[in-house]
């Protein structure tokens, strides 16, 4: 056997087969020439196959065994669909424009029947089946654009639900044929010949997606987000384009951006790993791809796939990386269930793949004993294999144990190749476990006799006489970077802004550290390679940054003081003199040097924090960081001068005097890869002392971040600065200082394309208060409710959120406020804000002792729409009852009952509603209605107890005329005649009388309330006997289907 070539590093996954599923279509008849598999469909339980001759086969998964077989004389079987959400009902379409669905009532041990049937689509070639996620209904797509859908009829959904036969309904028809279907919560995605669609079924709203068109077959699918930080984040669309394109477009149709794959698919193909023949992989290079992409499946674990005739292609789009691509000949259609294809080929047969990583395929291979195709995968994804973590799937012992199965006579050089392997583990309970950060992912080492690790690099460079091997490692390392690229080309046009990536906010969201496990120092070429660019230009930026700085001091003067300075400005402008010259070759050396040591000492900081044990102690991590300080504060901190003249923020605060400025620009010129690490490294430096609140640390947060505010990620400290703003107020206002410094202004005006705007930010706010404010909600989110509160009194915040969160669509209104809530505390801020400005008077909402007032739930408050959002927020059980005595201590019954009513505390919201005195309050959607005969009775006699008060309050006119406002609305009086009445309309007048009766309530019906007491009496006999009728007449039809 030839030596196998080992695999790139950045490929940890493979397609391998591991059954066999020629018998199986050998018993279903199926390889023969005549009758042949035309579609397939996979779930949990099933493997469905259609073939030309009708027939629907349902293979059980399990043990592969046939179960059933559907026939139809409509034609052969062109597509099939297993319900996601109920494997009992499954759908198929024919060739003459049959749609079918079938229930296999396999639980109740029934014959399966057909409970729908669609001829809307008779004529055409039905191209496209999907299935609601929620309900019995199936969307069909055929090749004339139309889309239609019907519902299935079933016993499962109620008493007579079988015997109703839903009409059919067409969606829409698009402008060529429906290429492929996908629905996810409520939308429909339309991928045709020409464009994607997205269909609000419900509303009955389209929008396309992006604005240009393609043509030919090209797919389209949702993408669901519900994975770690991403749980509960709407779905992604993509959508194919030519040229090896995706577009990833919002749940909404908006598309964010462009994923261009055709010059990562250079990349050669993977081997796929199966028993049929030996994998063989061919390390040179393809040339780019210019793929189209017919359809597109979610996979596994956030995976894409996609397929040609002759190539799987799977990709990460989150990265926007391949994970790999292999070929497989003929392939007509594919399948898939979480991280399982099964692959329908021209001649008719299955193949069944798995996605899955090398150490587990290593693993599976050894469990079927698979020697040689075990070993062959272990020489050639040696990266995966050798290292730490795999020993779990692949231990020492069993890859001995492989190595002894081979044979020598005709597996000596794969036994050669294999013991290197061996030779290269890594224990799982060894040193690299706990020095993991020390060790790059990239390395190995093995145990000396003598007990010292030797680390063997599988870069190239391996010892120190290899001085040549420099170049090769750099350069691998510059292909890798380029490798991580989306290319926008001509789609920009399609979505302009929305095409800016932002992958660093897609992924930070959520978490309030932002841990970097994830360092990995630079090669020495690339290290050296920045150092000479950024000396090479250190003198042509030099002139370009103090022209810049004396244009942007000019332009922060005021308008007196300008025409005086253009002689200044001129005269700062003249080329340098020789002198000047020879001082800033004397900086360039100094800077090379302070640079490279900045470098060391932040590559040393970066290697200690990546040890967990040190990441994850406060106390090592701090100590870490504080010997990377003093270098830092050397090389890139304030001159001496500057320090004596200040002390720290903390000190000078206190003292009354005014802080030190805030410093937005880098004194020296930083690499850029430096410039990465001191972010990450002066924004955990941030962080940590901002929350731990270490007053004997050299250097406190506040200080720390004035002096340094040009390294810190802005996004983070400004999360930082909301959860920790009450206990520091300071942090923010500096904070706040710096954003409105000169340099950020000006990055703002080139965002927003609104110079004059942002530049009177504050100086509108002053001139016109609350109209100013409100209006700011237009530029969200560019100016968050963090800014506004900071800078705008508490009325002027309340009017502003108030106008923003109305100004999104009623339905998505409440979880827009959601997202605006990074801190859980801003909640019950807001709250309490909410209910204190604009809102009734104290006195007319509750009496002295802090009872309701009769009808004080009629009072209107200024903020109702944003208090009924907020106290519909998802909470945990203490906010809820925080916010619950919040909205009863200032009267606030609407909300208070609401609360009362999620917190199950319904006595406390019967005896509210018995003291407001409105029914209405028991009746309407959001209604606290009684739901046992107990809740009845307790009912009537708090009734029967607040009545007598109620109407000596309403004759004292307590309220007076001040609860006109909205009082028309209220509705009648609780009392315990109207409550028997309603307890008639539920449980009957008969069964309403006895509970009169338990309470010992002596009551008298008015004639009105005995007319309807009889009209009630008459109504419940009236539908007892049709009810009965109807079961005499289906118990007869039932029969006659039996005889």
């Amino acid at each position: 056997m030839p030596l196998i070539p080992v695999v790139p590093e950045n490929h940890s996954h493979v397609l391998a087969e591991f059954d066999c599923l020629d018998p199986l279509l050998s018993a279903l008849r199926l390889d023969s020439g005549r009758l042949k598999c035309t579609c397939l469909a996979v779930s949990r339980k099933w493997l469905a196959l259609g073939t030309s001759a009708g027939g629907l086969h349902l293979i059980q998964r399990e043990g592969w065994k046939q179960r059933l077989i559907l026939t139809h004389k409509e034609g052969s079987i062109t597509q099939v669909a297993c319900c996601p959400h109920d494997e009992d009902f499954i759908a198929v379409s024919t060739s003459q424009g049959l749609v079918a669905v079938w229930e296999l009532q396999l639980e109740r041990r029934g014959r399966p029947e057909r409970v729908s049937v669609s001829w809307e689509h008779r004529g055409q070639s039905i191209t496209a089946l999907c299935w609601d996620t929620s309900t019995l209904r199936v969307f069909v797509g055929d090749s004339g654009g139309k889309v239609s859908f019907l519902r299935a009829g079933s016993s499962k959904l109620g008493k007579g639900s079988a015997f109703v036969i839903f009409p059919v309904q067409t969606v829409t028809t698009v402008d060529s044929r429906v290429v492929q279907l996908g629905y996810q919560d409520g939308r429909l995605l339309v991928s045709s010949l020409s464009r994607c669609y997205l269909c609000d079924t419900d509303r009955e709203k389209f929008w396309r997606v992006g604005n240009k068109e393609r043509d030919g077959e090209y797919g389209a699918c949702f993408f669901p987000q519900n994975k770690g930080l991403l749980l509960g984040q709407p779905p992604l669309l993509y959508c194919a384009r030519p040229g090896s394109r995706i577009w990833e477009a919002s749940f909404n149709g908006e598309v964010l951006s462009t994923h261009q794959f055709k010059q990562l698919l250079a990349c050669p193909p993977l081997p796929l790993i199966t028993y049929r023949n030996e994998p063989n992989y061919n390390p040179m290079h393809k040339s780019p791809q210019s793929v189209a992409f017919p359809k597109l499946l979610y996979l596994g674990d956030q995976n894409l796939l996609t397929w040609t005739e002759s190539a799987i292609y799977i990709f990460t789009p989150q990265n926007g990386q391949v994970l790999l691509w292999s070929e497989v000949k003929d392939l007509v259609d594919v399948a898939v269930y979480r991280s399982e294809l099964f692959c329908l080929h021209g001649s008719g047969h299955l193949s069944h793949l798995s996605l899955l990583s090398a150490e587990r395929c290593v693993e599976r291979l050894l469990r079927r004993e698979s020697w040689s195709l075990a070993a062959a995968v272990c020489c050639m994804f040696q990266h995966a294999v050798t290292i730490s973590r795999a020993r779990k799937s692949v231990p020492i012992d069993r890859l001995e144990h492989l190595r002894s199965q081979l044979s020598s006579s005709t597996d000596l050089e794969l036994i050669g190749q294999l013991e290197e392997v061996i030779s290269k583990l890594e224990p799982l309970d060894s040193a690299s476990s706990s020095r993991r950060s020390s060790i790059s992912s990239h390395e190995s080492f093995n145990v000396l006799d003598c007990g010292i690790y030797r680390v063997i690099s599988r870069r190239g460079s391996q010892s120190d006489e290899e001085t040549g091997s420099l170049i090769n490692p750099s350069t691998s390392e510059e292909e890798r970077l380029k490798e991580f690229s989306f290319v926008q080309e001509d789609d920009q046009g399609d979505h302009g802004k929305n095409s800016i990536f932002s992958t660093s906010k897609r992924s930070d969201q959520g978490l309030q550290f932002h841990l970097p496990l994830s360092f990995r120092p630079k090669p020495p070429r690339i290290a050296l390679q920045a150092v000479k660019d950024s000396v090479s230009s250190f003198v042509k930026k030099t002139t370009e940054k103090i022209n810049t700085l004396q244009m942007n001091s000019e332009l922060f003067q005021r308008p007196e003081f300008r025409e005086g300075g253009q002689a200044e400005i001129s005269a700062t402008a003249s080329p340098y003199s020789e002198e000047m010259e020879n001082e800033v070759y004397d900086e360039i050396s100094n800077t090379e040097a302070d640079m490279q040591e900045l470098r060391l000492a932040t590559e040393r900081a970066i290697s200690q924090i990546q040890d967990p044990l040190v990441l994850l102690d406060p106390v090592c991590l701090g100590e870490a960081l504080l010997d990377w300080l003093p270098t830092l504060e050397r090389i890139l901190g304030p001159a001496e001068d500057y320090i004596n003249t200040t002390d720290s923020a903390e000190n000078v605060v206190s003292n009354g005097s005014p802080p030190e400025p805030v410093r937005v620009a880098s004194p020296k010129p930083v690499p850029p890869d430096l410039l990465t690490n001191l972010t990450e490294l002066a924004t955990l430096y941030t962080e940590l002392s901002c929350f731990r609140n270490q007053n004997e640390q050299t250097l406190g947060c506040l200080t720390f971040l004035r002096r340094y505010f040009f390294l810190l990620d802005q996004e983070r400290v400004r999360r930082m600065c909301l959860l920790c703003y009450q206990e520091q107020p300071e942090m923010k206002s500096s904070f706040m200082e710096a954003m409105l410094g000169p340099t950020l202004i000006l990055k703002l005006l080139d965002l927003l394309n609104l110079r004059k705007f942002a530049m009177s930010f504050s100086r509108l706010y002053e001139k016109h208060g609350e109209a100013a404010v409100r209006s700011f909600s237009q530029f969200y989110p560019t100016i968050t409710p963090a800014d506004v509160m900071t800078m705008a009194q508490q009325s002027h915040f309340l009017a502003y959120l108030d106008n923003l969160v109305q100004s999104r669509a009623e339905e998505h209104r409440l979880s827009f406020l959601q997202s605006l809530l990074e801190s859980e505390s801003l909640r019950q801020d807001w709250l309490e804000l909410a209910l204190t400005h604009d809102a009734p008077q104290h006195c007319d909402t509750m009496t002295p002792d802090g009872q309701p007032r009769w009808h004080s739930h009629c009072f209107s408050w200024g903020y109702g729409r944003l208090l009924a959002l907020l106290i519909r927020l998802p909470a945990d059980f203490s906010s809820k009852q925080k916010m619950a005595e919040t909205c009863r201590s200032h009267g606030y019954w609407t909300g208070y009952l609401y609360l009362c009513s999620e917190l199950q505390r319904r006595t406390e919201a019967f005896s509210t509603i018995c003291q407001l005195d409105d029914i209405s309050l028991l009746e309407e959607p959001d209604g606290v209605e009684p739901q046992t005969l107990d809740e009845w009775k307790l009912l009537i006699q708090l009734s029967q107890q607040c009545s007598h008060a109620a109407d000596s309050e309403q004759v004292t006119g307590v309220n007076g005329s001040s609860w006109s406002n909205g009082s028309a609305d209220c509705g009648g009086k609780i009392s315990p005649e109207n409550l028997t009445l309603m307890l008639a309309r539920t449980a009957g007048p008969d069964r309403a009388l006895e509970v009169l009766e338990d309470c010992g309530v002596q009551l008298v019906l008015s004639p009105h309330s005995r007319l309807v007491c009889e009209l009630l009496r008459v109504t419940e006999k009236r539908q007892r006997a049709m009810i009965q009728t109807m079961l005499e007449r289906c118990d007869r039809f039932l029969w006659s289907q039996h005889a």
